[in-house]
């Protein structure tokens, strides 16, 4: 049974038992000195592997047949979209089931690219993952599931759009292609929103966040003023690499606009001289 499990996070389904070779009596033995622990029914953990959120969802995906594919926050969560608690197990499938402790959906058609597998759980994909975050999250979740799903999955605007244009009435269809376009004013960190706060405190302009500039994304953007902001912080950067492309993308607009980095108060200085304005305390 181990090796069965091995690539399924301890997580087995009664046909697979019986194709090599345990007979039911032999389940039922494993189950009664608790080598197999029933998950959902036909659905079982070995009883010496460790409980994983994997193995929870996994279990959740096979316990509704076959084409169950992970989704909603569930699937965002294991894709690396959100953060906090792991969310309850979220299932879409062709046909409707009613499974005890998983959030169930059907669909009647899939695209052969919604669907993919990540650490061996079958899921939908990273870019359906966000058109179907979009009906449940706020703008500001929503930019941030977006943005994990570049850094992470390198997932584009475009497929994204791609989604969107066999579903273009699903709820919150506006909402993320206001974010995809730019169009929404959103914080992707807590960086962000604490600069904004100091830009209210001392009375300057707010900026554009997130927007297009020379065809890259930008933190933080004043057209009228021609002015650029970038916000380093490594803690949104997956690696060396990212930061370096960030860094070699804020160097591009200086070519039109005059672009800005440094401390909140340096930054502020240069905003108020583009701007025009006197500036306080920094």
């Amino acid at each position: 049974m181990g090796r069965l499990a091995h690539d399924t996070h301890g997580v087995v389904k009664r046909p697979h038992l019986v194709a090599a070779g345990i007979t039911p009596k032999q389940i039922r033995t494993r189950l009664d000195k608790r080598l197999l622990l029933v998950e959902h029914p036909g659905v079982y953990r070995l009883g010496h592997r460790a409980p994983s959120i994997e193995a929870t969802y996994l279990a959740a995906v096979w316990a509704c047949g076959d084409g169950a594919l992970l989704c909603g926050r569930a699937d965002g969560y294991l894709l690396g979209l959100l953060r906090g608690a792991p969310p309850p197990p979220e299932v879409i499938a062709p046909t409707m089931r009613r499974v005890v402790g998983v959030i169930t959906h059907r669909y009647r058609r899939l695209h052969p690219t919604e669907a993919m597998r990540w650490r061996n759980v079958p899921v939908t994909s990273v870019a359906r993952t966000l058109v179907d975050l979009a009906a449940v999250l706020s703008v500001d979740e929503l930019a941030r599931a977006c943005h994990e799903a570049g850094v992470r999955h390198g997932t584009t605007p475009g497929e994204v759009e791609a989604v969107l244009s066999r579903r273009p009435s699903v709820p919150g269809a506006a909402k993320l292609r206001e974010i995809l376009r730019g169009d929404a004013r959103v914080s992707l960190s807590r960086l962000e929103s604490g600069f904004h706060d100091f830009l209210r405190a001392e009375g300057l302009p707010l900026p554009k966040t997130n927007r297009l500039a020379s065809g890259d994304r930008v933190d933080c953007r004043w057209p009228d003023y021609r002015l650029t902001a970038e916000l380093d912080s490594y803690r949104y950067y997956n690696s060396r690499y990212s930061w370096e492309g960030d860094r070699r993308r804020e160097r591009k607009p200086e070519r039109a606009e005059t672009s800005s980095d440094g401390s909140p108060g340096q930054m502020c200085s240069k905003i108020s001289a583009t701007c025009g304005l006197s500036f306080g305390n920094c």
